[in-house]
């Protein structure tokens, strides 16, 4: 039986729940999630984990945070004043923005906190400083 291995592209779905159980994603209500092993497309412990499988396989496995998203980090949390966010916005806490990078690259911040002048703004991923578990299943390699 074929096995995958690193520049094959794979058709993967799959579950991903937090340490609690809590579901994160699922593909499992849409088209399975498709990328090349090795090129860099989803998270290392993910693509780390399809290699070896054959179609039709399935298996769980927990990806400590360092391969996943990383530890959350002190130093993406940002306090800003107010004034400093776009007109009209009303931040609220749970509230995601979007910024640009000094590359122009955007990326997400979410709203942790707000109080008359100022707003708490969080740039770690919202994954970060977690380990995820995976149930996995190979559904196709090409």
């Amino acid at each position: 039986m074929t096995q995958a291995k690193s520049g094959d592209s794979v058709s993967i779905h799959y579950t991903g729940t937090l340490d609690d159980g809590t579901l994160f994603d699922t593909s499992r209500q849409r088209e399975p999630l498709e990328f090349t092993i090795g090129s860099g497309m989803v998270i290392p412990g993910f693509e780390k984990a399809a290699v070896g499988m054959s179609v039709g396989q399935s298996k769980t496995f927990t990806i400590p945070c360092a391969e996943a998203y990383g530890e959350r980090s002190e130093e993406l949390i940002y306090v800003v004043e107010r004034t400093e966010l776009p007109q009209g916005v009303e931040p609220a806490p749970g509230m995601a923005l979007e910024a640009q990078g000094p590359d122009g690259q955007p990326f997400r911040l979410n709203v942790t906190a707000v109080d008359e002048g100022t707003v708490t703004l969080d740039a770690n991923h919202p994954l970060a400083g977690q380990d995820l578990t995976f149930e996995i299943e190979l559904m196709a390699i090409g």
